[in-house]
């Protein structure tokens, strides 16, 4: 990263981000945009490094069902391997004539047993054969168990339905200029007290030394209390900002980041949630306008455009 030289000593630095000062710490952003944290951790085990939950919880719902169908299909392969192993004699009502329908037979016996559905078209024999169907069985409703958890915690988990806009714009504002991004709701959800903190991170020099430093945005408001339409969030570029400085070949040549924190309460988790993002100077538009995204319509309705949200114009500043 650069040295940014343009900031204010007299700005204060907010050191309370989680990130540190160490300048070679910087992997390129430190919040990326789906709003994780840009950090891969070593020295340790990768088994103890996950957790399994967190993972299942978060992961897309295409690979969470996926694993689910993998999942079963092993299982059900692995203990139709041991039957076979057993000896499919041990299991009562299988009728064919070479191996691959002995060992189909087989799978769909350990379906049935897995998913204690038992149509009782086979049926074990011996004590070998009976403890491994007993033992499947136990196992199968553990293992639903645990899906069925998953399933209520994806489906259940509050989540913020918050989209950002792809850019940030540096705008015209009353007789100067100033940041702004914009965020909406695409939910059919009921966000209030909406709160936002935004912090500037960049690397600076003190005492001949390159640290990275935090600053804190003051925003023309922080804080709304109902998030229905769009909300576009303004920080004044004053002299009391640390990107009062800041020119167009600035923000395309050095490198920053605008970082977002976002907090609401919503009415139908009753809860509060929280969402993050961030944008790189090279996401910032110099010289820009936002299109408003929200309209009348016939039906006294309002109408909010949500393809919109990133639609701005170019201005001269």
């Amino acid at each position: 990263m650069s040295v940014l030289k343009k900031v204010n000593k007299k700005i204060k630095a907010d050191n309370q981000t989680g990130f540190g000062a160490n300048a070679a710490s910087y992997g390129g952003r430190f919040i990326n945009k789906n709003g994780t944290a840009n950090v891969r951790k070593e020295g340790i085990g990768f088994i103890e490094s996950i957790s399994w939950y967190h993972t299942m919880l978060n992961i897309p719902r295409w690979k969470f069902m996926t694993i689910i169908f993998i999942f079963y299909l092993l299982v059900n392969f692995l203990f139709a391997s041991i039957y076979c192993l057993i000896g499919v004699e041990h299991l009562n009502g299988i009728s064919a004539d070479n191996f691959i329908e002995k060992f189909g037979q087989a799978f769909f016996f350990s379906a049935q047993t897995f998913t204690t559905v038992g149509y009782g078209h086979i049926s074990p024999t011996g004590f070998l054969a009976s403890f491994v169907a007993s033992v499947e069985a136990l196992f199968g409703l553990l293992s639903f168990a645990i899906a069925t958890g998953l399933f209520y915690g994806r489906f259940s988990k509050p989540k913020a339905h918050i989209k950002f806009s792809e850019n940030a714009i540096v705008a015209p504002f009353q007789e100067g200029k100033a940041l702004m991004f914009r965020i909406a709701p695409y939910k059919n959800t009921n966000l209030t007290d909406a709160e936002a903190k935004v912090t500037l991170g960049m690397k600076v020099v003190e005492n001949g030394i390159e640290v990275n430093r935090f600053f804190s945005l003051d925003l023309e408001y922080d804080r709304i209390n109902a998030l229905t339409l769009s909300w576009t969030l303004v920080h004044p570029i004053t002299e009391d900002s640390p990107l009062f400085a800041f020119t167009k070949n600035d923000f395309q040549t050095q490198k920053g980041e605008v970082i977002i924190y976002l907090k609401a309460f919503d009415e139908m988790y009753s809860n509060t949630v929280a969402i993050r993002s961030s944008y790189i100077f090279k996401e910032i538009v110099y010289g820009a306008k936002f299109i408003q995204m929200f309209e009348n319509n016939d039906n006294s309705k309002t109408l909010l455009h949500l393809d919109r949200l990133n639609s701005y114009t170019e201005v001269v500043l």
